[in-house]
């Protein structure tokens, strides 16, 4: 991610608000499957690296 510089002569206001049990859910369900398939991919990664170590002995 990059850095966005704010543009001359524009101020951005911003409005703090607190998160409705539906977004709460939504972000934790959203956390929760994106933990799971970096712990697969890593899974993955792991079998295969044994994989190929035991082919080349």
């Amino acid at each position: 991610m990059g850095i966005v510089k704010e543009p001359l002569d524009i101020d951005f206001e911003v409005e703090n608000r607190n998160l409705t049990k539906e977004e709460e859910k939504l972000i934790s369900s959203f956390i929760k499957t994106e933990k799971e398939k970096m712990r697969l991919k890593e899974s993955k990664s792991k079998t295969k690296n044994l994989n190929t170590k035991k082919q080349k002995a």
